[in-house]
């Protein structure tokens, strides 16, 4: 594998559709970017890097627009090869307006295979192709013009290795039978990210405090969350920027019924209060009134000994799987979804078990494992 790619650099659109039909009949198509967005929600595109096996094209989004051609190829054509793909698939959404598949995310390809779940992409070309790739542009400014030679020899790597690291992982994979568990994986991936506005909803469900409040509570938290998403997608600003989810949880907290309460949450910014605190204070309200049927279940205490319970068992059984695959637990099942077991289980609620092929290996033991806790 060489590590002095061919790279063509890509600012017309014509050029853009040249490339595309360079590649259209290729079978994997490797892909990345790099982006900014420290002072935005919506990461902003600053480089489109892709490759075939041939070349290496670095698309300048700075000075192309993502044409139809370009386009077509991201939302069908060949397999897309990713590396830890959230973020990149964010970013080709947000500038191509487009989902990408069909996908394969080789982190998650390389978890199936009983590695690190987080292998960073470095040290995932080291472990299949013996190549130690350059660092010096980790941390550079994609959005400069010219680039150096340096940064497209860097941003070209990134999708010429990527290739060669999944031949050997598909192969590894094949031996193992789990391909059809990647594929499975991979098109949850792309599920998620259609799902912006669902997502809103439920960022609410990712505060690990979520069990000390009430259920109106709960609800003035999620309406809040949800608000707070849906604006700093509008005004495209960090989250954080506009309120973070300590303040918000605070709120929700204190349930407060006027801009004085208000002003008495911790950490909330008088800026906050005059621009957005009628409306804040709207919610709380909203959810204060909110009927007690449509309300959110309370969750329960993580601290008492019936949740510890659960959780000790449940987490014995993914272990022993895992144990059995040789895959990290957390690849398995995560924590969270552990917790929505229980969580269901306490309640004497349907237990929303896992599905697919983590379902095989998973539902029957789990809820055996909780039927033998509730027959104590």
């Amino acid at each position: 594998m060489t590590l002095t790619p061919e790279i063509r650099w890509i600012d017309t659109p014509d050029a853009l559709d040249a490339a595309c039909a360079e590649v259209a009949q290729a079978e994997v198509l490797a892909l990345d970017t790099e982006f900014f967005r420290e002072k935005t929600f919506h990461p902003i595109p600053a480089l489109i890097q892709f490759s075939a096996g041939g070349p290496a094209w670095l698309v300048d989004p700075q000075e192309v627009a993502c044409t139809d051609s370009f386009r077509r190829l991201l939302g069908e054509g060949p397999l897309k090869l990713l590396h830890a793909s959230s973020e990149d698939l964010e970013v080709l959404a947000h500038w191509a307006g487009v989902t990408v598949a069909p996908l394969v995310d080789t982190q998650v390809a390389q978890a199936l295979l009983g590695e690190d779940p987080a292998m960073g992409y470095q040290r995932l070309v080291q472990h299949w192709t013996g190549e130690t790739l350059p660092k010096d542009e980790t941390r550079s400014d994609w959005l400069k013009r010219p680039l150096s030679d340096s940064q497209q020899l860097y941003a070209a790597l990134d999708v010429v290795c990527l290739l060669k690291v999944w031949e050997c992982q598909c192969e590894a994979l094949d031996r193992l039978q789990r391909r059809a568990w990647l594929d499975a994986d991979c098109r949850e991936l792309m599920a998620q990210a259609l799902r912006s506005d669902e997502a809103d909803g439920q960022w609410y469900r990712r505060h690990r405090q979520l069990w000390r409040l009430a259920p109106h509570q709960i609800e003035a938290y999620r309406l809040l969350t949800t608000w707070r998403e849906g604006e700093a997608r509008r005004r495209n600003l960090p989250r954080g920027w506009l309120v973070n989810d300590r303040v918000l949880y605070g709120i929700a907290e204190r349930m407060p019924e006027n801009r004085y309460q208000l002003a008495e949450v911790e950490e909330i910014k008088p800026s906050l209060i005059k621009r957005d605190g009628d409306l804040l204070l709207a919610l709380v309200k909203q959810a204060r009134e909110c009927a007690a049927q449509a309300l959110p279940a309370a969750q329960p205490s993580p601290m008492e000994a019936p949740y510890k319970r659960r959780l000790k068992v449940l987490k014995r059984v993914v272990n022993e799987q895992a144990e059995q695959l040789g895959l990290a637990p957390e690849v398995l099942m995560r924590r969270r979804d552990l917790e929505a077991i229980i969580a269901a289980d306490l309640a004497g609620e349907p237990l929303p078990l896992p599905e697919g092929w983590r379902g095989e290996r998973l539902a029957a033991p789990l809820k055996q494992a909780l039927d033998e806790v509730n027959a104590e």
